[in-house]
């Protein structure tokens, strides 16, 4: 099993610019990728970055391309989530996973989320 912890979100201006950290842990060895999804109020889980392991491939939602970037230290078994030229719809929590990406990427294990609001 893994834990994924993640840490850094907050209140930021339009504009801004945040930087999510997630911390894994337990059976790391079997984690293929890692990825990011957010979720605001009322709406479903929606599918937000992620990054394969073996050759550090990315995939990201087009709300986000140019504006997000997703990277990961191997050797920490941590993710992180550079997030720049925030909006006010990108207020929601987000959560880091851990799963497998070949074509598309899927998540096995979820960390606990941290809010991220963006103000007008």
């Amino acid at each position: 099993q893994v834990q994924l912890v993640e840490s850094g979100g907050g209140l930021v201006q339009a504009g801004g610019s945040l930087r999510l950290s997630c911390a894994a842990s337990g059976r790391t060895f079997s984690t293929h990728a890692m990825g990011w999804f957010r979720q605001a109020p009322g709406k479903e889980r929606e599918f937000v970055a992620a990054i394969r392991r073996s050759d550090s491939s990315t995939a990201y939602a087009d709300s986000v391309k140019g504006r997000f970037t997703i990277s990961r230290d191997n050797a920490k078994n941590t993710v992180f989530l550079q997030m720049n030229s925030l909006r006010p719809e990108d207020t929601a929590v987000y959560y880091c996973s851990a799963g497998s990406y070949y074509f598309t990427y899927t998540a096995d294990y979820w960390g606990q989320g941290t809010q991220v609001t963006v103000s007008s």
